[in-house]
């Protein structure tokens, strides 16, 4: 039997959503267990199906590593501290981003061999039933080289064991597509992995052929650079999903010409619906690790937790710990 450890408090959408998400998820896994920690009023409809341990604060969004260190009764704390005591076999939470990874890194330890640690998620690509790994989409602002060059190892990985891609194409987020392009960090990168004969490194690319060519398998970026990519990418679906839902309801024409679209345009919108992945993991630290959407609903954190799932499944952290060993 697995299990999860849920901070339920924190997020922009308040524990109910949490709560929501747990039940139907639960409703769909028999096989896992979740101990759900937060405030225990606010968690009542919890009871009976989950193991329930009161926590009285809530680490505020604007926290950092050291704010979230001093709240010892913090849903946060209390939820990695039951990780680091070996009682759940990983963690989710939609609080704060930074005190969040920060905690995390500082109470799990890294693995061993892993210079920084990388938020890592998976989006679809146009190629059907295809996902792009990103890696930094955000655990640091500027990344060295040599941790660029390790995130390609760890992408590869996560392509391999999570989305069942057996030889990844991998390449380098820049402002083009030629190798003496980008930021001299991304050169260096560049330069290191052609040099290593890294397995399936294509080069650089930029952010919009990225999205477009459905042969990109994993992208590495610094941190800053992966998450306004990522962001811009939701920003976008979004706009365009609102753009064509108002183009239907335009005349009585454009209605019924959606009764006959409305299959292929809802496979549109599923496909550019971020909120299906739900979570990112927390790559490089010793312990399935997954942050949620801060604004998550109820079907995004419910994703979220089908990524936990999945991680512990397939033994995500251990086959990452064997791989960075191999490849020192």
């Amino acid at each position: 039997m697995l299990k999860m450890v849920v901070d339920t408090m924190g997020g922009d959408n308040g524990s109910k959503v949490v709560v929501t998400a747990i039940k139907n998820f639960l409703k769909k896994n028999n096989d896992v267990e979740i101990i759900a920690v937060g405030k225990k009023q606010e968690l009542q409809e919890l009871e009976g199906i989950c193991e329930i341990i009161d926590a009285p604060d809530v680490v505020p969004m604007t926290a950092g590593a050291l704010d979230v260190l001093r709240m010892k009764n913090s849903s946060m704390m209390i939820a990695l501290n039951l990780i680091k005591q070996g009682r759940g076999d990983g963690i989710v939470s939609c609080g704060s981003t930074g005190g969040f990874l920060a905690s995390s890194t500082i109470i799990l330890k890294m693995i061993p061999g892993v210079k920084r640690a990388a938020i890592v998620t998976a989006f679809p690509l146009q190629k059907r039933h295809n996902y792009l790994t990103l890696l930094d989409c955000g655990a640091n602002l500027e990344n060295s080289s040599e941790e660029l060059v390790q995130f390609a190892w760890m992408g590869r990985l996560y392509s391999q064991i999570v989305v069942g891609v057996s030889e990844p194409n991998v390449y380098l987020l820049s402002n083009g597509g030629e190798d003496e392009k980008g930021l001299s960090t991304i050169k260096v990168a560049n330069k290191m992995l052609r040099e290593s004969k890294f397995p399936n490194f294509v080069g650089n690319i930029e952010a919009r052929e990225a999205i477009l060519d459905p042969n990109v398998d994993v992208l590495v970026a610094n941190g800053f650079d992966g998450n306004v990519f990522l962001k811009t990418i939701e920003g976008t679906a979004k706009y365009m999903s609102g753009l064509i839902k108002k183009a239907f309801k335009h005349n009585l024409s454009s209605k019924i010409g959606y009764v006959f679209a409305k299959k292929g345009f809802d496979e549109l919108k599923n496909s550019l619906d971020y909120k299906a992945v739900g979570g990112a993991l927390l790559l490089g630290v010793n312990g399935a690790v997954v942050k949620a959407h801060g604004n998550s609903d109820e079907r995004s954190f419910e994703s979220a937790l089908r990524v936990l799932k999945k991680l512990i499944e397939t033994n995500v952290v251990d086959k990452i710990k064997e791989g960075i060993s191999h490849n020192e």
